[in-house]
């Protein structure tokens, strides 16, 4: 099937379209936008900037993706956004594309859902499957692992890490670096229990579920340190892979500042 363009949509001759992509009523294309196979943007859709979709993404009517950081220390370098394949982008989404301030690149991976008038500020890293409701705010810096989800009008802070697997509830300030596998709500947003939802969906194992929740009854309930809960899990052969990566994960947000384990990464 060829590429679609409606009479009255504006495609800037520069821009880059692969074929069978869809251009609806009133969308935008700016010279940088590249599109791949099977893009479908649906209308009043806006391309600005260097903006790389990958194949068979969909975005509603009032996406915007590729608008400068809002970032007052933006001197107006190059800089990108990259997503990957069969992305959903509902109505009013926005995503800013990078600062200079790390690679200069907002990146998403596949296969994420994110719901009407969610936002995505500049240099985000979002991996694959993550499912971010209506309303919520990723502010710059923020990275999010596969298999995460956010719920309705949460705000994450600059530089916060959500861990794969895990889910921030709804209404939650999330100030924090969020564990994977754990479900975290509140203000601030803390871990309350295991994401067992999400564990049981994706097939994990009776041991691995049982010794994440020994893991997080140390760890957060009975508030054992971090290296002495290694010690009693490790003890009663509880350290599956995926405790490993928990312990791994709190420890690298101990080494940071402020529960945030990328917050040196900050510009002075």
């Amino acid at each position: 099937m060829a590429t679609s363009i409606a009479a009255n949509a504006w495609v800037d001759p520069r821009a880059e379209l692969d074929d069978e992509v869809e251009i609806g009523p009133f969308c935008t294309i700016g010279a940088g936008a590249k599109i791949g196979r099977g893009t479908r943007l649906l209308n009043n859709v806006t391309l600005m900037g260097d903006v790389t979709l990958g194949e068979n993404n969909v975005l509603y009517p009032n996406v915007v993706v590729g608008a400068e950081p809002q970032d007052i220390s933006y001197q107006g370098a190059e800089t990108s956004v990259i997503i990957g394949d069969g992305n959903l982008l509902r109505e009013g989404v926005t995503i800013n594309r990078g600062s200079e301030k790390e690679d200069g690149i907002t990146r998403l991976g596949n296969h994420n859902f994110l719901m009407g008038n969610s936002h995505v500020a500049h240099d985000c890293k979002l991996g694959s499957h993550i499912i971010i409701a209506n309303g919520s705010l990723l502010a710059g810096h923020v990275h999010v692992d596969d298999y995460a989800s956010i719920s309705g009008a949460c705000a994450v802070h600059h530089f916060v890490s959500i861990g794969s697997y895990s889910f921030i509830g709804g209404l939650s300030r999330a100030l924090h670096d969020v564990p994977p596998y754990m479900l975290c709500e509140g203000i601030p947003a803390r871990p309350r229990c295991i994401n067992i939802v999400a564990l049981k969906r994706n097939n994990f194992s009776k041991q691995a579920i049982d010794s994440l929740s020994a893991a997080h009854r140390l760890l957060y309930r009975s508030k054992v340190g971090l290296d002495h809960a290694t010690e009693i899990l490790r003890g009663k052969n509880q350290s599956t892979p995926e405790v490993e990566k928990l312990l791994g994960f709190i420890s690298g947000q101990q080494e940071g500042k402020h529960g945030r384990g990328r917050e040196s990464r900050r510009a002075a």
